[in-house]
């Protein structure tokens, strides 16, 4: 038996979970997310700026003291695409080692990707159909086309919901041009997505985190659906989706705060990111939409499940942190 934490270091959301692991079986013991939003200032200029690195620094603190005091040992630790396109990226994660002892991992896109995958495989059936699997981050928005056996096509695209909110939403609610103009923009970053549609057909998206999350609760809302919060696949249909993203696109943040099920993590970046799922659905002639519950994290605890245990040595006054078969003294 052994217990481990996940650490997510996402554009907007940093994300812990920890879990005890038995053989192939494991027992979530503590979920928790913060905003910390370190894309925010920086992301179209490849920076990350001195107050969303404080930020970074204070909910991994937070995190580390957790992991503490649940004695544990092993730490893996991704970070996605702001640190990954940031320039100072190699001082931040140096930063982060020095202040926190959890040695973070920067991922490619395509790592992204495949973990992604990893996740929401374990959350649900995909079936011998193909899905489209979505991630909408803050910096990058990765694509799988995949069945339940296998992905046949991976892609990362930097078209995030924050450099997309930093790039078209300038009015609230954003005006009908700022709408075409996305949908042109996304039509000429997503032609190799286009082309693998095209080629393997898939029939449903799935939406992993985020956004659908967020999307999904609306939903439950709406129609006084009990939401597990303890499951794997979350409810959302594509008939009472439009309905949705239509409201999203005439209010503003004020009126979007009202409407039950939403939350101030996503107000802001959750118009531009059903624009992009809008897009997505009707671009690709999608026939239904599902959403999962696990994403990248759940991936990574998947991959922890193949991997032997590392050794590790434990450095005085500080847990070992490391990630994926790499031991740190």
């Amino acid at each position: 038996m052994r217990k481990v934490a996940v650490i997510d270091l996402g554009t907007n959301t940093f994300h812990l979970l920890i879990a005890r692991i038995r053989g192939q079986k494991t027992e979530l013991l503590h979920r928790e997310k913060v905003a910390v939003k370190i894309g925010e200032g920086g992301i179209t200029t490849s920076i990350i700026i001195e107050e969303a690195q404080a930020r970074a620094i204070s909910a991994l603190k937070h995190f580390s003291r957790i992991i503490e005091e649940n004695g544990i040992r092993e730490v893996y630790a991704t970070a996605t695409s702001a640190i990954r396109n940031a320039r100072n990226s190699a001082a931040i994660t140096e930063q982060i080692y020095k202040e926190t002892g959890i040695r973070v991992r920067v991922i490619s896109g395509e790592e992204e990707a495949e973990l992604i995958y990893l996740g929401v495989r374990r959350a649900m059936d995909l079936g011998s159909e193909k899905s489209l699997i979505m991630d909408i981050g803050g910096g990058s928005v990765e694509f799988i086309i995949a069945d339940a056996s296998q992905a046949f096509y991976k892609q990362s695209f930097e078209i995030g919901a924050q450099r997309l909110l930093d790039l078209f939403h300038h009015h609230d609610p954003m005006l009908p041009a700022e709408v075409l103009r996305l949908n042109h923009y996304l039509h000429e970053k997503l032609q190799p997505l286009s082309e693998a549609v095209a080629r393997l057909q898939p029939s449903t998206l799935v939406g992993s985190s985020g956004s659908f999350d967020t999307l999904s609760d609306i939903y439950c809302h709406k129609h006084e659906i009990e939401r597990d919060a303890m499951g794997t696949e979350f409810p959302l249909s594509l008939p009472a989706y439009y309905p949705i993203h239509e409201e999203l696109l005439v209010k503003d943040k004020a009126q979007r705060l009202q409407i039950p099920g939403m939350i101030p993590l996503r107000v802001d970046m959750i118009v531009v990111a059903s624009c992009l799922i809008r897009f997505v659905l009707e671009a690709y002639g999608l026939k239904r939409i599902r959403v999962s519950a696990y994403a990248l994290k759940e991936g990574v605890l998947g991959e922890i499940l193949t991997k032997p245990q590392p050794g590790l040595r434990k450095p005085t006054g500080m847990p070992a942190r490391n990630f994926l078969g790499h031991s740190f003294s």
